[in-house]
C-alpha cells in the first residue's frame, strides 16, 4: 500500500469495505496428501502479477438490496451475506455500484474475483487446510459451517479474519468466482490464470456453505476446495464478494476487463 500511495483498506460509497491484496506467487490446489483432496485439485504453481482489492465481507443483504433493490436469500438478516444468488446477478451487482457516480469519480470498476484470486487471497501466505491451520478447533474460529452453523447462516465478520483482514472466506456463504472451470495442470507455472470468460460456461465455486441442510463439512472449507455450478443454478448457500482492479503503472483502481 505504501509502495502504491493506496490505502490498505478503503470503504466505497454504498459502506462496502475492501483490503488491498498484494501481487505474489503461491502454490494453487491441493497434494494428494491432503484430507479431502480431490483429483481436479492438481497442486500447480501460480503468479499474481498486479494488486487488486477485494471484500473483506461477503456481499451483505443490505448492500445488495441497496443496488438490486430485491433480497432473494432463505435465510434473512440485513447484516448476513446474501445467498440464492444467480452468476448473472452477481455480474449485474458489480456493474451497478462500477456505475455508481462517486465510484466513477474515483475510477473503481468492480468484477468477481477469479478463481486464483479468490484462493490466493483465502491463503494469505498459508499452505494448511486452512487459513487458520488444519484442525476442527482452528477452522471454527474462522468460520460458521456444517458443524458450528446450527443450520442457519449469520451476520457477516463474527469470527477471525485471516491474516490478510478476510472474514468468512472458508463458509457461511459459498462464493462465486468469476472465470469459468478449468482444468489444472500438474507442475505448471500460470500466470494470472482464468478459466473460460463467456457467460455460459459453468463458474468454480469456492470456500464453504453453513446453512440449511446444505451446510458444508470440514474437507469441503478448505482453501483448495472447489467445485462447479451452472450460472443459473443460484443455491441456497451461494453468495460472492468483490474485486476492485488495482494496476501498478496505474496506482489506482482501474477499469476491470
Amino acid at each position: 500500500a505504501a509502495y502504491l500511495n493506496v490505502p490498505v483498506e478503503y470503504e466505497n460509497s454504498i459502506g462496502m469495505k475492501l483490503v488491498v491484496i498484494p501481487p505474489g506467487e503461491f502454490m494453487m490446489g491441493s497434494p494428494d496428501t491432503e484430507r479431502g483432496h480431490k483429483p481436479i485439485e492438481i497442486q500447480h504453481y501460480v503468479k499474481l502479477t498486479q494488486p487488486f482489492y477485494l471484500g473483506i465481507h461477503e456481499v451483505t443483504q443490505e448492500h445488495y438490496r441497496q443496488l438490486m433493490r430485491s433480497n432473494p436469500s432463505t435465510f434473512k438478516g440485513v447484516a448476513m451475506p446474501v445467498g440464492d444468488v444467480l452468476w448473472k446477478d452477481c455480474v449485474e451487482f458489480c456493474r451497478r455500484l462500477s456505475q455508481l457516480p462517486a465510484e466513477v469519480n474515483a475510477g473503481r470498476v468492480y468484477r468477481l474475483p477469479t478463481e486464483a484470486e479468490w484462493e490466493y487471497s483465502c491463503r494469505a501466505g498459508t499452505v494448511t487446510l486452512h487459513s487458520n491451520g488444519s484442525t476442527v478447533d482452528e477452522l471454527e474460529a474462522v468460520t460458521w459451517y456444517k458443524k458450528n452453523a446450527k443450520m442457519v447462516n449469520h451476520p457477516v465478520g463474527l469470527k477471525k479474519p485471516n491474516a490478510w483482514g478476510l472474514f468468512d472466506m472458508h463458509g457461511n456463504v459459498e462464493e462465486w468466482s468469476w472465470d469459468g472451470f478449468r482444468e489444472y495442470t500438474l507442475g505448471s507455472v500460470d500466470i494470472d490464470p482464468r478459466g473460460s470468460m463467456d457467460g455460459t460456461s459453468p463458474r468454480v465455486i469456492r470456500g464453504g456453505g453453513a446453512g440449511g441442510d446444505w451446510g458444508s463439512p470440514f474437507e469441503d472449507c478448505r482453501s483448495a476446495h472447489r467445485h462447479v455450478r451452472k450460472v443459473d443454478d443460484p443455491g441456497t448457500i451461494l453468495g460472492f464478494r468483490v474485486v476492485c482492479e488495482l494496476h501498478l503503472s496505474e496506482k489506482r483502481p482501474s477499469v476491470a476487463q
